[in-house]
């Protein structure tokens, strides 16, 4: 039970205000949400990915035990997700934005703090997690942006704008410079600083914004239920199953299940409203996710301490 509280105290109550402040803005002054979305697309998410690749230190064994586990487990969630989808016989735009909500994991502003809080004595736990962040955010501008895309359009279009994403580029910059070791001068890195610092209140304001526009009532559906139950209780299930067959123990361990159990990734909604598929659908998500998430990853994170010690 204390779990619970710390996470809903310390990531959740911080998070639900920032949305709260968005809806309060949006209802006084309504924005532009699109253009919100599009300031966060092409600028503030590339920052922040840049500058966690730029910093973060991964140590070579632990990233390929990490990396053969994230392989499976997003492969099979997707499978998850597109059995879902042709279970309850979605429209191409909102199995989009289905399978989105089962793979794509909140391993940012949300896992991050979760992660710093649980493994604030044992770096290793934190830094696993920064693999999980930079791995998902591959995930959602290759997977989760081709799910997007091609739900409106063809397949040349698609790679088109998998190729004009600044955040593919950001990636690959990110990570080359942390390998040669390149330090960027100050008055580069402070502002790709700034922006990245940016990125979190923005990007939560902006979906307390979509939220604003959303009626109560519709949350209340099979298909945002089902995706709940595919992200908060059969990821984790599924995630169990590959440590124990991989035989991945200790913080290792506990973190890439702490890790599972996430919520939906907000960059799902994100993405949704860039492309106008279903943005109000995926904010829905995301908002019933992340709610929901602030009771089971609080028992994830005690069973984790139990099973992995």
């Amino acid at each position: 039970m204390g779990y619970l509280l710390i996470v809903f105290v310390n990531v959740i109550t911080p998070m639900l205000i920032l949305l709260a402040i968005g809806v309060v803005l949006q209802m006084k002054f309504t924005f532009n949400v699109k253009a919100l979305g599009n300031i966060l697309t092409y600028c503030l998410i590339p920052a922040a990915v840049f500058m966690n690749l730029y910093y973060t230190v991964i140590n070579v064994e632990v990233l390929l035990e990490v990396l053969m586990f994230v392989v499976l487990f997003s492969t099979s969630l997707m499978i998850i997700g597109h059995l879902f989808s042709k279970m309850l016989r979605l429209n191409r735009q909102q199995t989009a934005v289905m399978k989105n909500s089962i793979v794509l994991i909140n391993s940012g502003n949300y896992g991050l703090p979760v992660s710093q809080l649980v493994f604030h004595a044992n770096p290793l736990g934190v830094s696993i997690q920064i693999v999980l962040i930079v791995y998902q955010n591959l995930l959602t501008y290759s997977y989760g942006l081709y799910n997007l895309v091609s739900s409106t359009r063809s397949g040349v279009d698609v790679l088109k704008e998998f190729i004009k994403m600044p955040i593919i580029h950001a990636l690959w910059l990110g990570a080359l410079l942390n390998l040669s070791d390149i330090r960027l001068p100050n008055f580069i890195e402070l502002p790709i600083g700034h922006l990245s610092e940016a990125f979190i209140a923005i990007a939560l304001i902006t979906l307390g914004a979509q939220l604003a526009q959303i009626r109560v009532k519709t949350l209340w559906n099979r298909l945002i239920f089902l995706s709940a139950f595919g992200r908060l209780f059969l990821s984790p299930a599924i995630a169990l199953v590959l440590i124990l067959l991989l035989k991945i123990d200790g913080v290792t361990a506990q973190s890439l299940w702490i890790g599972s159990s996430f919520p939906t990734s907000r960059n799902s909604s994100t993405l949704a409203l860039e492309y106008n598929v279903e943005s109000e659908l995926a904010a829905q998500i995301v908002l019933f996710n992340t709610v929901a998430s602030s009771f089971t990853v609080g028992f994830i994170i005690y069973l984790s301490s139990i099973i992995f010690v």
